[in-house]
């Protein structure tokens, strides 16, 4: 048995080979079906797993309330230029918060955008003024040094923990720690840890939590107070809290809490005629992101499958040109006592090779595409082992689905008929 399939791949290969340039250009239609099928899902992966993971980063059991702005009218907007804009989240909130939700842990955040200077070093950077369980509730780990402490909140310490860029950008050549960086003009902080990379965001303005200094809450508000001046519209805000994290002991509990904080903020009268305050269930965006993630992947799949649906097309094509070349041969092979199933099988062998062909190279390309993409485009690729099993059985399946119909008709050609043939 195994005897008889080797020789008729044998067979099918020397016949592919006597037509070498239209065997090639028949494999090329299966060869880039794969590797598009391959490169494309597994760019689409690359870009999803990064969205994703933004959305893990922020934590699927947090619940992120945030301060915005208020919308202004022109008329408003001039004729109080002068005056303080007050609006967001308040440190009583956070009490209540905490009071509302006993299991959940409750993190206060403050933001000011200030020059940091070391030395010849400096830049403009975001200080974060928080509390000590920040770090469990942004995932974020310490890389040298430590995290600030329940006394250097007590102590209204100037210490600071510095991001992995900041430190970098302050301190090129030196061990931070332990050293004295200059926040705005005359507020010195002690460095006392650097956080790990992490790449990602630390509000909506887009500065990354690299890029942060990390102080106590105490300090912040002693240091700068809750009035600050935006110099984009040149006017004084006073912002008590910028964000309040929320994280709650497992994904169970979150959309209930998000209801709770929703609530609580509606019920109040300045916030509800504001709109200064915002609620974010990172859950809720992940779940989405998900549900499109699968969606576009489908998409990608369902396009790159229109070239191995034509490659098919090239197969069959090419086969029925083979099956009248051949019509003599076949003929003959009927004559000496082959039977329709020799020959249905030796044109399915043919048509097999040529797509098994085209998936093996196309596989190869598929691989090097994304790696090509990743290396000098600096676009995340994941290439999934499924998707590359996928793409070759598919092209296998199409080889030997287009293959048929000139096999079958090959088979039931009048051996007569066949052997007239010129």
């Amino acid at each position: 048995m195994i005897g008889d399939s080797m020789r008729m791949v044998k067979l099918g290969l020397k016949s592919l080979m006597l037509h070498k340039l239209r065997s090639c250009l028949t494999t090329a239609g299966i060869l880039f079906g794969v590797a598009s099928v391959i490169a494309m899902l597994a760019v689409g992966e690359g870009a999803s797993a990064e969205t994703l993971k933004q959305y893990r980063d922020m934590g699927v059991t947090n619940v992120l309330l945030r301060s915005q702005k208020p919308e202004e009218t022109q008329s408003s907007s001039s004729s109080s230029m002068m005056s303080t804009l007050s609006y967001g989240l308040f440190y009583q909130e956070a009490d209540r918060i905490q009071n509302l939700l006993p299991q959940a842990t409750v993190v206060r955040v403050r933001e000011f955008l200030r020059p940091v200077m070391r030395g010849e070093n400096w830049g403009q950077s975001m200080i974060l003024g928080t509390e000590v369980n920040f770090l469990e509730v942004t995932n974020m780990k310490v890389h040298e040094g430590r995290w600030l402490t329940d006394l250097d909140l007590q102590r209204q310490a100037n210490v600071c923990v510095l991001g992995e860029r900041l430190s970098r950008m302050l301190f090129p050549l030196e061990n931070p720690i332990g050293k004295t960086i200059l926040v705005g003009i005359e507020d010195r902080f002690e460095v006392i840890g650097v956080l790990d990379y992490q790449g990602r965001a630390a509000s909506p303005n887009g500065t990354t939590l690299d890029q942060c200094a990390f102080i106590p809450m105490s300090s912040s508000r002693r240091r700068f107070g809750d009035t600050v001046r935006n110099p984009l519209i040149n006017r004084w805000e006073q912002v008590e809290l910028h964000e309040i994290k929320v994280k709650l002991p497992s994904t169970e509990e979150v959309e209930g809490a998000a209801a709770v904080l929703e609530a609580m903020l509606a019920r109040d009268e300045v916030h509800r005629s504001k709109k200064d305050t915002e609620v974010t269930v990172p859950l809720e965006l992940l779940r989405k992101a998900e549900a499109t993630e699968r969606m576009f992947n489908l998409v990608l799949a369902v396009i790159a499958s229109i070239s191995l649906l034509v490659g098919g097309i090239g197969i069959m094509n090419v086969m029925l040109a083979t099956v009248t070349e051949r019509t003599r041969e076949i003929g003959i092979r009927r004559a000496l006592g082959a039977k329709k199933k020799h020959i249905v099988q030796q044109f399915l062998v043919e048509a097999g090779v040529l797509s098994a062909l085209g998936g093996l190279v196309g596989v190869g390309l598929g691989v090097l595409v994304p790696y090509f993409i990743e290396h000098y485009f600096k676009q995340p690729t994941d290439i999934q082992a499924p998707h590359v099993v996928l793409a070759f059985g598919i092209s296998a399946v199409v080889g030997v689905v287009f293959g048929l119909y000139p096999a079958w008709r090959a088979a039931n050609m009048d051996p007569v008929e066949a052997l007239r043939h010129e």
